[in-house]
Protein backbone atom coordinates (compact mmCIF):
# COMPACT_ATOMS: atom_id res chain seq x y z
CA UNK A 1 0.00 0.00 0.00
CA UNK A 2 1.32 3.04 -0.85
CA UNK A 3 1.06 6.61 0.88
CA UNK A 4 1.23 10.03 -0.23
CA UNK A 5 2.05 12.33 2.77
CA UNK A 6 2.60 16.02 3.44
CA UNK A 7 2.29 17.95 6.63
CA UNK A 8 1.43 14.92 8.93
CA UNK A 9 -1.20 13.97 6.24
CA UNK A 10 -2.84 11.23 4.00
CA UNK A 11 -2.81 12.82 0.31
CA UNK A 12 -3.80 9.82 -1.22
CA UNK A 13 -3.38 6.07 -0.34
CA UNK A 14 -3.44 2.88 -2.75
CA UNK A 15 -2.33 -0.80 -3.57
CA UNK A 16 -2.81 0.18 -6.95
CA UNK A 17 -0.40 2.99 -8.25
CA UNK A 18 1.42 3.24 -11.73
CA UNK A 19 5.50 3.77 -11.69
CA UNK A 20 6.57 5.87 -13.94
CA UNK A 21 10.18 7.43 -14.03
CA UNK A 22 10.33 6.91 -10.65
CA UNK A 23 6.90 8.70 -9.66
CA UNK A 24 3.82 6.55 -8.19
CA UNK A 25 0.91 7.47 -10.08
CA UNK A 26 -2.28 7.45 -7.49
CA UNK A 27 -5.95 6.01 -8.97
CA UNK A 28 -7.88 8.95 -8.61
CA UNK A 29 -10.50 7.36 -5.85
CA UNK A 30 -7.54 7.08 -4.09
CA UNK A 31 -7.58 10.70 -3.41
CA UNK A 32 -8.32 12.70 -0.32
CA UNK A 33 -9.40 15.60 -2.36
CA UNK A 34 -10.30 17.81 0.20
CA UNK A 35 -6.87 18.66 0.82
CA UNK A 36 -6.57 19.40 -2.95
CA UNK A 37 -7.13 22.80 -4.78
CA UNK A 38 -6.46 23.16 -8.09
CA UNK A 39 -4.03 25.24 -9.86
CA UNK A 40 -3.82 26.94 -12.94
CA UNK A 41 -0.29 26.29 -13.47
CA UNK A 42 0.38 23.26 -16.19
CA UNK A 43 3.62 21.84 -17.62
CA UNK A 44 4.45 20.06 -20.92
CA UNK A 45 6.38 16.68 -21.13
CA UNK A 46 7.39 16.33 -24.71
CA UNK A 47 5.87 12.35 -24.10
CA UNK A 48 3.13 12.39 -21.28
CA UNK A 49 1.54 15.73 -22.64
CA UNK A 50 0.09 18.83 -20.64
CA UNK A 51 0.36 18.47 -16.98
CA UNK A 52 -2.06 20.24 -14.63
CA UNK A 53 -1.42 20.49 -11.16
CA UNK A 54 -3.30 20.90 -7.34
CA UNK A 55 -1.96 22.82 -4.68
CA UNK A 56 -1.54 21.00 -1.24
CA UNK A 57 -3.46 22.32 1.62
CA UNK A 58 -3.14 21.19 5.34
CA UNK A 59 -4.04 22.95 8.17
CA UNK A 60 -3.98 25.98 6.96
CA UNK A 61 0.03 25.36 5.10
CA UNK A 62 -0.10 25.37 1.34
CA UNK A 63 2.29 23.50 -0.70
CA UNK A 64 1.79 25.00 -3.99
CA UNK A 65 1.75 22.57 -7.63
CA UNK A 66 3.23 19.69 -5.00
CA UNK A 67 0.76 17.61 -7.11
CA UNK A 68 0.22 17.14 -10.89
CA UNK A 69 -1.95 14.88 -13.30
CA UNK A 70 -2.43 14.71 -16.91
CA UNK A 71 -6.18 14.98 -18.09
CA UNK A 72 -5.21 14.21 -21.84
CA UNK A 73 -2.10 12.36 -22.04
CA UNK A 74 -0.48 11.07 -24.77
CA UNK A 75 -0.83 7.85 -26.36
CA UNK A 76 1.87 6.07 -24.86
CA UNK A 77 0.85 6.75 -21.16
CA UNK A 78 -2.74 6.91 -21.84
CA UNK A 79 -2.58 4.54 -18.22
CA UNK A 80 -2.25 6.90 -16.13
CA UNK A 81 -4.86 9.50 -16.97
CA UNK A 82 -6.02 11.23 -14.08
CA UNK A 83 -3.74 9.61 -11.85
CA UNK A 84 -2.07 11.79 -9.59
CA UNK A 85 1.82 12.23 -9.08
CA UNK A 86 3.63 14.43 -6.34
CA UNK A 87 6.81 16.35 -5.37
CA UNK A 88 8.05 19.29 -3.38
CA UNK A 89 8.55 17.41 -0.20
CA UNK A 90 5.25 15.10 -0.21
CA UNK A 91 6.89 11.97 1.10
CA UNK A 92 5.60 8.46 -0.86
CA UNK A 93 5.61 5.92 1.99
CA UNK A 94 5.61 2.25 0.58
Amino acid sequence: MAKAIWNGRVIAESGDTIVSESNHYFPPESLNRELLKESSHTTVCGWKGTASYFDIVVDGKTNPQAAWYYPNPKEAVTQIQDHVAFWNGVKIEL
